[in-house]
């Protein structure tokens, strides 16, 4: 998640009860200018979003960069779900992808709860009392997540994950849709481009992206040239620029 210039972002662990389903829980408040943009990237990862004044939406999986405006008076506070659990948020996650969809058209009484005129540490904590309650009661999908913890190797193959957790291309393939909301090669690509991200972001100095490509997972330069662009809409080099501006999609809690 890239912050505008001034934004204030803050995350922390889930709870106990809550760490097999959810990354992490934050707050975000506005940016000290009159008004901001910030940059969401793919992170494999679905959000249960409170906003002050506007109430509580799910931000579904993302395949590409989403600017979103935010004002002075702006106030956000959410629940990270990892991949494998969405279907906790009460839609296959595919119906979801790269759309901002309003909590009441999911679970009308959740968004009677989440009203947007609640203090943000009242949003907060019913936020995270409602991700238990459903996360209980639809788990995360076990394979699916065996699944996402061979995917982090930079040079893992999907057939191999297949193979690992004993499910076919088609089956893998449907539940990834349904907890993930797109495919594991599509993940994987997810995943591979926050390596690099979390890559710039430890550098001091500029950064040497063949050296940095290589040791994400791409297989050259021109090949990290194309997925920025894809996933984030800027070069290598223009996020360069902007980075280190990210939160962690939790994944490796």
């Amino acid at each position: 998640m890239t912050e505008a210039p001034g934004s204030r972002y803050r995350e922390w662990a889930a709870p106990a009860s809550l760490r097999a389903a959810v990354a992490c829980l934050w707050t975000r408040s506005a940016p000290d200018d009159p008004a901001g943009t910030t940059l969401i990237l793919p992170d494999g990862c679905v959000d249960l979003i409170w906003r002050r004044g506007q109430g509580a939406f799910v931000a579904g999986p993302d395949t590409g960069p989403a600017p979103t405006e935010i004002s002075t008076d702006d106030v956000f506070v959410g629940v990270r779900f990892k991949p494998g659990a969405g279907l906790a948020l009460g839609a296959p996650l595919h119906e979801l992808r790269d759309r901002r969809v309003d909590v009441a058209e999911l679970d009308p009484e959740l968004g009677r709860r989440l009203s947007p005129e609640l203090p943000p540490e009242v949003a907060l904590a019913r936020l995270a009392r409602a991700s238990e309650e459903r996360a209980v009661a639809r788990p995360p999908d076990a394979a699916v997540r065996e699944a996402t913890a061979l995917l982090v190797s930079p040079r893992m193959r999907v057939p191999e994950i297949e193979r690992a957790v004993g499910l076919g291309q088609r089956q893998l393939r449907r539940r990834f849709d349904a907890t993930v909301g797109y495919g594991p090669k599509m993940l994987q690509r997810v995943l591979r481009f926050r390596r690099f991200l979390a890559a710039l972001d430890r550098c001091t100095g500029r950064p040497d992206l063949a050296r940095i490509a290589f040791e994400s997972g791409y297989a050259d330069q021109a090949h990290l040239s194309r997925e920025s662009v894809e996933l984030a809409g800027l070069s290598p080099t223009a996020l360069a620029g902007i980075r280190p501006v990210v939160a962690s999609n939790g994944l490796d809690r």
